[in-house]
């Protein structure tokens, strides 16, 4: 009887927890917050700005920082042309000094060779770093066959070798690079958006973007405001240049793919930052931010979150937004600095992002795990969001070509009226002299 009783009582977990979701997702509505963990500062007492960080790809255990002055004409004497590596372990002295014979604009870590550095130099040179054989470059370009201007765009493409890059200029030219041999470029494109391939109507690169998802196809920011979606299997230079989105006042300071929806890019210029996509072309962006009384100069996406990305304002504010929850204001604002907050990138896990300053200080902030880690259906709600948007975008669009084409038939429509000359001579001199008899009478 009692084993009866025994076996009855333990066909039931007393111990089972019925609301064990509702009390993670209580977890999960935490504040959103971030702190400062660190700060990696220029070594030089001439100080340069922070222009470019890019993560070491092994557990991201260091940072590549590319230090330049982008100031038109600055002259002084003193200014060191050199860049560093800095493992976060011992973030007061770098692990490696990188140094170029002109000072670097851009830096890359290579995914496939963790030991190669790309580099992108102020007199428009590409070169490139074997970390395991010190700062001293392995190779560059010569000159004659580099880029005229500022290289502020260079980025590995994935192949086989892991030795080909691609390279963006203020000159108007992208060009494509085997570091095997660079004494010349495999390739070139002249950003000529009248597709007549003529340099002296390119747009200036001012960012680049590529994401190995999307092995053909690459994003330009240039500094008319125009974004251009280009594709590299195209046969002739013109069709390269595939779609034009005219979306800032001033020039594309940053844009970007997002991770988890390749079709879907996120630029900043002038006040604002932009989501666009590429389904519809020939249109303005599906969401944006609200105007910013500071100019916006950098932003990257969450790597693990599909709606959370991170805005750089001029006045040292880095703005961390989740468009999933709060499309009017970030979700979090941060005065980082005192100084223009330049560059920004975020580690592969979102948990660090590192934010450099006009002075070259480096700061690196740990971001709360609500901001940082995914929940449950957010991908699913997100691409929804994108999808909602992009089809409000699109009503809008049919019905202003709509309206545009009824208002060319309406023209067309109307009959011609041929006006004669002399009669349009005559009655106007009959209304002057009218006039005059008038004035006559009245006085």
């Amino acid at each position: 009887l009692v084993e009866h009783y025994i076996r009855q009582n333990n066909t039931i977990d007393i111990y089972e927890e019925y609301f064990e979701e509702e009390e993670e997702e209580e977890e999960e509505e935490e504040h959103p917050s971030a702190k400062t963990i660190n700060v990696l500062r220029d070594p030089n007492s001439t100080k340069r700005m922070a222009t470019h960080l890019s993560w070491h790809p092994d557990a991201n255990r260091a940072v590549a920082v590319a230090y330049c002055s982008l100031d038109f004409q600055d002259s002084r004497k003193d200014m060191n042309f050199d860049s560093y590596i800095w493992d976060l372990e011992k973030p007061y002295t770098p692990e490696l000094t990188l140094k170029p014979s002109s000072p670097v604009v851009t830096l890359e870590y290579n995914s496939k060779d963790w030991h190669h550095v790309l580099g992108g130099c102020y007199n428009g040179q590409i070169v490139y770093w074997d970390t395991r054989k010190g700062g001293l470059p392995m190779e560059m370009t010569p000159v004659e066959l580099s880029h005229r201007d500022p290289v502020y765009g260079a980025c590995w493409l994935p192949s086989r070798t892991g030795t080909e890059c691609l390279s963006g200029s203020t000159d108007g030219q992208v060009l494509w690079w085997d570091i095997r041999k660079l004494s010349q470029p495999s390739e070139r494109l002249i950003l000529d958006i009248t597709r007549e391939d003529q340099l002296g109507k390119a747009l200036g690169v001012i960012s680049l973007d590529f994401v190995p998802t999307m092995p053909t196809k690459f994003l330009v920011g240039t500094e008319q405001g125009i974004i251009v979606s280009c594709n590299r299997d195209a046969k002739t230079p013109p069709e390269k240049i595939a779609n034009i989105f005219r979306s800032h006042i001033g020039a594309v300071y940053s844009v970007t793919r997002n991770p988890f929806f390749p079709k879907v890019f996120l630029s900043v210029g002038d006040w604002t930052a932009r989501i666009w996509t590429e389904e519809l072309m020939d249109s303005s962006s599906i969401m944006e931010t609200k105007y910013h009384t500071a100019y916006l100069l950098d932003a990257c996406w969450s790597p693990v979150k599909p709606a959370v990305f991170f805005t750089a304002r001029s006045d040292g504010t880095l703005d961390i937004w989740d468009f999933l929850f709060h499309q009017k204001e970030p979700s979090l604002s941060l005065k980082v600095s005192n100084e223009p907050l330049l560059s920004l990138r975020s580690q592969d896990n979102g948990q660090i992002i590192g934010c450099g300053t006009r002075l070259g200080a480096v700061s690196l902030l740990e971001i709360s795990p609500g901001l940082c880690t995914l929940r449950k259906n957010e991908k699913t709600l997100t691409s929804t969001m994108f999808e909602r948007e992009a089809r409000r975008e699109k009503v809008l669009q049919d019905k202003y070509r709509e309206r545009q084409l009824r208002e060319q038939e309406r023209l067309r429509a109307r009959p011609e009226e041929k006006e004669d000359p002399q009669a349009v001579f005559r009655q106007a001199q009959a209304d002057f002299f009218s006039n005059i008899k008038a004035e006559r009478r009245r006085r």
